[in-house]
């Protein structure tokens, strides 16, 4: 975030919690722990963005559960980070939308460009942005944590069938694989322009 050193504001960056201090704002990013209350308690605000239309979609990866569902607009929402998972109130939401082609890189890809411009709109507006805070309304659902397990493809359903699921796995981490006669056997998916 050089622009906003650049615009005179202090910016520390961590990857563990334990190493936060204080301070007006403070946004997690690709954050998997749950913030303790005694951190939260530390900044004015507390940020965070999840891939989903709250109060549904709570939880883990939304983004690739969605795309799993079928979907190929997603709404990206920025809001306040409290003790209870993705409760908080809205402040900006935007949506990204792909074709139906992409793979984990490019959904990736779009899903940071969404969350940073979301972000920088938030630091532009503060505080007047605070105002704009919704409640969450409705009933909430909760996608699970994603395994390795979840890339295992169906040996008998066709490629097209599964073809979401090819798009959402990572080559590296949890790449797509089938067992078939006794072994187990890894595919890797790239795409060829």
């Amino acid at each position: 975030m050089l622009d906003w050193l650049n615009q005179g504001h202090g910016v520390n960056w961590t990857h563990e919690v334990e190493k936060l201090g204080s301070g007006d704002l403070c946004f997690y990013l690709s954050c998997s722990q749950i913030v303790p209350i005694t951190v939260l308690g530390n900044f004015r605000n507390n940020l965070v963005v999840h891939e989903s239309h709250l109060p549904q979609g709570k939880g883990w990866s939304p983004l690739t559960w969605q795309i799993l569902e079928g979907h190929n607009r997603i709404p990206v929402t920025l809001l306040e980070a409290v003790e209870k998972v993705d409760s908080g109130d809205i402040y900006l939401q935007e949506w990204i939308e792909f074709e139906g082609h992409e793979l984990i890189d490019e959904l990736r890809q779009a899903q940071a460009e969404a969350t940073l411009r979301l972000c920088r709109r938030f630091v532009a507006d503060y505080p007047e942005v605070l105002q704009q805070a919704k409640p969450q309304r409705g009933g909430e659902s909760f996608y699970p944590r994603r395994r390795p397990r979840d890339s295992q493809l169906d040996v008998q359903g066709s490629l097209a069938e599964q073809f979401s699921l090819l798009r959402v796995v990572d080559n590296e981490r949890y790449p797509a694989f089938i067992d078939y006669n006794g072994r187990r056997y890894v595919l890797k998916v790239t795409a060829s322009r």
